[in-house]
């Protein structure tokens, strides 16, 4: 039989000192089990002798198997098969290497498969049964010597295998406790990376737009330093004014960002929904880009709120982009759609003189299709016809 399953792991080494104490401890353990196998060994060659067998042969070879079944009982934790089934070989022989041969049955049950744990059992069965032909035991009838042989053998054989899967058992519970710490970490590192992402997104949506405003007005100080004091005084409270509401939207994302289910701003205000796109193309007015905005929607209240946020981050990415990479040029908002159906929301405008007004991260779109997928729709965007084109389609139920 092969003497690979399971394979005992080897020790850590935390030192030469742990190493050898490690080792005084694990021969200790192991000189204790041979003594006290060695007192039964002794109980049982008395009791054997003084029920009948007298002859000195017969004791100085019972106590010499009891001496070599005692010295096999070390090699059961590294050579378990083999030391198990020399020890029922010598039981055959000798009641005194009967308590070793016990020993070796339960270690090989405790540590090997069923199949070659059997195999043992059998073994160690048969060299009993011999012994019970060959050496009976004073006033034991041999049928109830083989049903002792016998019962006693198999219920070495549960107690064993029973010891394997509770053994079994209890690390496969460590590792589960194990892997799922692991995983609870996982998912932690994960949710921090998706909350700084949505935290990105959404400052990204609500300050980019804002921004941009306040750099068309700078920039229109800038480039008319000849306008009149009313003028410039206006420009620089639209500036000081945005700056203002860039600051308390910062505020507002932080905490919506804190609590996603939120649908009410600190301020009071709530959060932008589709009835608010009206008042962001006016915005975008104000602020001198040309805007042809078109909708065409049918009864817009039934809109999901959720939907109707990712439309108004749609066309306020689409705005932004355009005011810019393409400051100055005309911009034409088409929405339409109707309940049952889609909401289309599409975004074109010429292309620019190649200067963007302000710098961009680049990660807008990226984040704002993220967004549309989250709500189960599409996002094109790209050039087209000598301009650039934004297309969203969001579903939207009956």
């Amino acid at each position: 039989m092969e003497d690979s399953y399971e394979p005992t792991p080897p020790r850590p080494s935390t030192g030469k000192a742990a190493d050898q104490c490690e080792d005084r401890s694990f021969w200790k353990g192991d000189l204790l089990s041979v003594s006290a196998i060695a007192v039964l060994t002794g109980t049982t060659i008395l009791g054997r002798h003084q029920a009948g067998f007298r002859t000195p042969g017969w004791l100085s070879f019972d106590i010499a198997v009891g001496v070599v079944s005692c010295g096999l009982i070390l090699l059961l934790r590294r050579r378990p098969i083999q030391a198990a089934l020399a020890l029922a070989a010598l039981a055959a022989l000798s009641p005194a290497a009967t308590p070793p041969s016990t020993v070796g049955t339960l270690t090989v049950a405790q540590r090997r498969p069923l199949r070659v744990a059997a195999l043992v059992a059998l073994a160690g069965t048969l060299g009993h049964l011999v012994q019970g032909l060959w050496r009976p035991i004073h006033g034991l009838n041999l049928a109830w010597y083989v049903v002792l042989d016998v019962a006693v053998h198999a219920a070495l054989l549960g107690w064993g295998q029973w010891t394997q899967a509770r053994r079994a058992l209890l690390h496969s519970l460590r590792e589960r406790a194990l892997r799922a710490e692991n995983e609870q970490g996982r998912r932690v590192a994960e949710a921090r990376t998706l909350e700084r992402t949505r935290m990105a997104r959404e400052m990204h949506d609500v300050l980019a737009h804002r921004l941009s405003l306040l750099a068309t007005y700078a920039g229109a100080l800038e480039y008319r330093p000849d306008s009149s004091p009313e003028k410039l005084a206006q420009a620089a409270g639209v500036i000081r004014s945005g700056v203002h509401q860039a600051l308390d939207e910062l505020r507002e994302v932080i905490s919506v960002l804190r609590d996603s289910e939120i649908e009410e701003l600190p301020g009071g205000r709530p959060q932008p929904t589709f009835g608010d796109l009206a008042a962001l193309v006016d915005e975008s007015r104000d602020a001198g880009t040309e805007i042809r905005y078109d909708e065409a929607v049918t009864a817009p209240e039934s809109l999901p709120p959720a939907t109707g946020r990712t439309a108004y981050r749609v066309v306020q990415e689409g705005l932004t982009n355009a005011r810019k990479h393409a400051a100055g040029r005309p911009v034409t908002v088409v929405v339409k759609g109707r309940p049952g159906g889609t909401l289309q929301i599409e975004l074109t405008n010429p292309r620019g003189n190649g200067v963007p007004l302000t710098p961009g991260s680049g990660t807008g779109l990226v984040g704002l299709t993220e967004r549309v997928q989250l709500a189960g729709g599409t996002l094109d965007h790209g050039e087209t016809g000598g301009g650039f084109r934004l297309h969203a389609s969001l579903p939207w139920p009956a």
